[in-house]
């Protein structure tokens, strides 16, 4: 499989370092498509505060992948949904580093979440 990011320089605004405008797969034989996943231990009780959900949630993203005999390495979209504005920063330094720095088409959303204590939700999908 072969990923080719595209972020073109003129017709568009930049893209800054954390993400590309466009990820283009080459000989992908599986996608996969993670549903919307939250911040929640194992009992399913959300994380007290904004850094333990966004550490479980990445926990639980890296468990499914694994499922299906991937990893973060294959995540080729994200879409990530705040409970607040002022998470922004934080989803977005998690997201890089449990990303390696690799850089996705990403979307941030703030959105009212079904359950007020889930402060964040993210989706993926990966190409293997």
């Amino acid at each position: 499989m072969q990923l080719l990011p595209h972020n073109p320089t003129e017709g568009v605004y930049p893209a800054t370092d954390d993400y590309v405008h466009a990820m283009e797969v080459r000989g992908a034989e599986r996608l996969l498509f993670v549903a919307g996943t939250m911040g929640l231990a194992p009992d399913g009780k959300p994380g007290a505060t904004l850094a333990e959900q966004l550490d479980l949630l990445w926990t639980n993203i890296r468990a499914i992948l694994a499922s299906a005999g991937m990893t973060v390495d294959n995540i080729v979209r994200l879409t990530s949904y705040l409970r607040d504005a002022s998470y922004a920063e934080a989803n977005a330094a998690a997201r890089v580093a449990a990303l390696n720095g690799r850089a996705v088409p990403t979307t941030a959303i703030v959105a009212e979440t079904l359950v007020g204590e889930w402060l964040v939700e993210v989706e993926v999908i990966a190409a293997g």
